[in-house]
């Protein structure tokens, strides 16, 4: 099986190559005989998240950007599986400047798509975000339910996911997409909430939430959203959505709190800032879809977060 993961030296990319490549997919059906990465290794990604499986056999780098259809063409040819993950995935930053955001999220998805059709690769899985679909007071989101992003980055992900759905329906594409709620775990960015709070709780400063906290977000630990995806490239329905989520949800200023109890010696204290503009409320999903395929979340939260709280504590000089 040829694999081919765009973004594979990012976070949640890098997470899904070791999992891969440690055989932790086998049973769902997928074990590469070649995995190939590209990356343009902008500062979200970086080679020490791949250092686990850069000796493995199986496994190549590319250094390259998927807007680029002659450096993409030759490494996807006659892939069984191409997931992107490649993606700017930042809201603050994609409100400061938009248009980094439209280049990859929207021009790169549709060279992607370009070159996974004319080069018989089997399947494409979209890795998008519960963003698309704005925000909801009350109850969950379907797969169903219409996009309505609030934000550059969310309006780029989900016009993404529209260009991948009218592939499927005007040419027959092989493609599925996948829409996860908030990941957290070891080895990402300083910009992402988790990991902003547990490394400024170690270091003792304060710790800034919008507005008045009260935003609630689901989260996941990415050892379960790279599962999911496997499950969904295998098991899912061509041209369909699914969403990944736990229905774990709390604010982030309880979130803020749970933390401030995990790291007992400390000095930091919570300082409301002004908040986001567009800023979403609320998060919530329905996964009873992604269900029927056969996959249930089983990271505690609690735990997810001490694990990581511990692997912050650890690596603090190299992040």
């Amino acid at each position: 099986m040829k694999v081919v993961v765009t973004g594979g030296a990012g976070f949640i990319g890098s997470a899904f190559v070791r999992d891969a490549l440690k055989g932790e997919f086998l049973n769902i059906g997928i074990d590469p005989i070649e995995l190939i990465v590209i990356d343009k290794l902008t500062y979200a990604g970086s080679m020490d998240n791949l250092v686990d499986v850069s000796n493995d056999k199986r496994f190549r780098f590319h250094h390259e950007d998927i807007v680029s259809a002659k450096a993409i063409t030759p490494l996807i040819r006659d892939a069984d599986l191409v997931v992107n993950f490649a993606a700017e995935s930042h809201v603050d930053r994609s409100i400061e400047n938009p248009d980094d955001f439209i280049q990859s999220n929207i021009v790169g998805v549709q060279n992607l798509l370009n070159c996974c059709l004319k080069n018989d690769v089997k399947r494409f899985l979209q890795v998008s975000t519960d963003e698309v679909y704005g925000s909801i007071e009350e109850g969950c989101w379907d797969e169903n339910f219409p996009v309505s992003p609030n934000s550059p980055y969310s309006a780029s992900k989900a016009s993404a996911d529209l260009l991948v759905l009218a592939s499927h329906r005007t040419y027959g594409q092989d493609v599925v997409i996948t829409r996860c709620s908030n990941n957290y775990g070891p080895n990402q960015h300083l910009e992402k909430l988790i990991p902003k709070l547990i490394s400024r709780l170690l270091s003792g400063k304060d710790l800034p939430i919008y507005g008045d906290g009260s935003n609630l977000r689901e989260w996941i630990h990415v050892s379960d959203h790279v599962k999911a995806i496997a499950y969904i490239a295998v098991f899912g329905q061509k041209g369909e959505i699914y969403n990944v989520g736990t229905q774990n949800h709390i604010s982030n200023l309880e979130l803020c709190e749970l933390l401030m109890g995990m790291v007992k010696s400390h000095t930091s204290e919570i300082r409301f800032v002004e908040d986001r503009l567009g800023h979403d409320f609320r998060y919530a999903l329905n996964t009873s879809k992604l269900k029927t395929l056969g996959f249930e979340p089983t990271k505690d939260f609690a735990e997810g977060l001490f694990e990581t709280i511990e692997w912050y504590r650890k690596n603090s000089d190299s992040v």
